[in-house]
């Protein structure tokens, strides 16, 4: 297995890999021309098809926005980000439908070795799952694995370290079930 196989796998994978770095590169040059143009710029929706193959047509990102690569990034109808949302996707981020997704949230699929030396040539990534109707507020951090269960919301600052069920209200460091208010 090449070293992309290996990442979308979940097992550990050279990150120096030239492949994955040419991959990179290609997504940061879209994200700096999608963080400088506005939501109403013609090219707007052109670069997001490029950058984001696996969204819909209809869902809407306010730049800033930043990715590794964009093509792991799944957003489903009526999905809202708002700015400056981070999305580390060496494994697949799919988000549900009708889900909004505060400022600044980060989602990360990268989990790097406790061993110092191991850490210095490979990582590993895991899936996050957000599913439909979700609000995960911002300033929220979910860390790789985590899978959200529809209809749940996430509290701002947040940081969810394991999963949601359906229909959950967290929020906290780490995130922990609450009563919410109304």
């Amino acid at each position: 297995m090449n070293a992309k196989e290996k990442m979308l796998a979940g097992l550990p994978f050279d990150t120096h890999d030239a492949d994955l770095g040419r991959e990179r590169e290609k997504a940061t040059r879209l994200l700096q021309k999608l963080n400088t143009i506005t939501l109403f710029d013609g090219a707007y929706r052109e670069i997001l098809r490029e950058l984001l193959p696996n969204t819909t047509t209809e869902c809407l990102i306010r730049p800033p926005f930043f990715c590794d690569y964009g093509y792991n990034i799944y957003i489903g109808e009526g999905g809202f980000i708002n700015f400056n949302c981070v999305m580390l996707d060496g494994a697949p981020i799919r988000i549900g439908n009708n889900v909004l997704i505060g400022p600044a949230v980060q989602i990360y699929t990268f989990h790097h070795p406790i061993d110092h030396l191991e850490r210095r040539e490979v990582e590993i990534c895991r899936p996050v799952t957000i599913g439909d109707d979700c609000w995960i507020g911002g300033g929220a951090i979910i860390l790789p694995g985590v899978t959200i269960g529809p209809k749940s919301v996430i509290g701002a600052g947040a940081v969810v370290t394991k999963d949601v069920p359906e229909g959950g209200v967290v929020a906290g460091n780490p995130a922990r079930p609450i009563t919410p208010r109304s």
